[in-house]
């Protein structure tokens, strides 16, 4: 069996991430194939697609979010993703399990006793006059049926698993603020969710992993979990065993991936690229190491921002007054620091507009 090494799977990684190359695609299409965008803080998809695709004008995005093409909901890892409608309308009901335990697990004190089904019913019959509420909102008009779980438990209960939401604009559009509120799928999409195949097979699961793989391969088992949070991928993965092929990594582990997905050349040389705040590039994966060193790995959960240098993690950034100011995480010959600083500045100009300024910190 074939072995690919850390290298070939970072460049794997980057061109089916569009990080390779910046693609000419639609901006629906992009979230599409990306599987969505981890977006729990509102701007961060936008930098993501600057990222990916070429020309990319954030008025595209907001657009989409107002026409209802992409939402922003709870879904993979329990967490804000953006994703088309289509997406969300076929994947929502197979991560409902999922989700419920994630709530559950975090508060399972406090949620004892509650009724599950009831208390979604509930939650639907508030909504159901069509006026968008906040999380906090919602609970509160529940507390008086349910007073012991107190508000927060159970809003993250409602919102984040028992009932099928979108998160409204403004929230999420371009340079817009606002709370998060929410409105019922089924009201905001016109329609309800697809119901889980009642044969008790798995269509959307396989559906998920040749996704992924597109987007994310090659890849183990143990990555689609890990990007996804769902239980029961092995047995759709050994269904559509004849159409993948399969390889293994330095350490051993088998790698499933599409026939003809790109595996570019390892010696393929790979831009600067200048990554959001929880980018799945780095977070979809249960081995991060393809595309981050053990020694960053804690980076990618607390919220930094990185810089890819030769399609690795070697940076942090952040904006400072209008500044987009880079920390490397290692030395950077002048090429390479050349580089950052000119990707840098596009970057600044598309975050502050006029004057872009960049600025490189000392290596540590």
């Amino acid at each position: 069996m074939t072995v690919l090494d850390a290298r070939a799977l970072n460049r794997a990684t980057l061109a089916r991430q569009l990080l390779l190359d910046r693609a000419e695609l639609p901006v629906h299409d992009a979230v599409g194939h990306l599987c969505g965008l981890q977006a729990q803080e509102p701007q961060e998809p936008f930098v993501g697609l600057w990222s990916r695709l070429r020309g990319f004008d954030p008025a595209v995005l907001s657009d989409l979010l107002v026409r209802r093409g992409v939402v922003r909901t709870h879904l993979m890892r329990r967490t804000v993703h953006l994703l088309t409608a289509a997406d969300v309308l076929a994947w929502r009901a197979r991560h409902g399990a999922m989700l419920r335990q994630r709530v559950l697990g975090t508060y399972r004190r406090e949620l004892a006793g509650v009724d599950l089904d009831e208390l979604a019913a509930a939650g639907r019959a508030v909504l159901a006059d069509g006026e968008p509420r906040t999380m906090s909102g919602l609970a509160r008009e529940l507390t008086g049926r349910w007073p012991e779980p107190g508000p927060r438990a159970l809003g993250e209960l409602l919102i984040a698993a028992l009932l099928p939401v979108v998160q409204l604009p403004p929230r999420g559009l371009w340079g817009a603020t606002g709370a998060a509120r929410y409105a019922l799928v089924s009201a905001w999409l016109g329609r309800e969710i697809d119901p889980p195949s009642p044969d008790g097979s798995d269509p959307v699961g396989r559906a998920l992993v040749r996704r992924y793989l597109a987007a994310f391969g090659p890849a183990a088992t143990a990555d689609v979990r890990a990007w996804c949070g769902l239980a029961g991928l092995p047995a759709a993965v050994s269904a559509m065993r004849e159409e993948l092929v399969t390889f293994r990594d330095e350490r051993g582990r088998r790698l499933l991936d599409l026939p003809d997905a790109p595996r570019p050349d390892p010696g393929t040389p790979a831009p600067v690229r200048y990554l959001p705040a929880f980018d799945n590039a780095v977070l979809g994966y249960h081995d991060r190491g393809r595309i981050i060193d053990d020694a960053h790995r804690g980076l990618s959960v607390a919220g930094a921002r990185v810089v890819l240098v030769d399609g690795r993690v070697a940076a942090t950034w952040a904006v400072e007054g209008g500044t987009v100011v880079v920390g490397p995480l290692r030395r950077f010959s002048r090429a390479e620091r050349t580089a950052v600083a000119e990707e840098g500045r596009e970057l600044a100009s598309l975050l502050s507009g006029d004057r872009p300024r960049v600025r490189i910190a000392a290596s540590r």
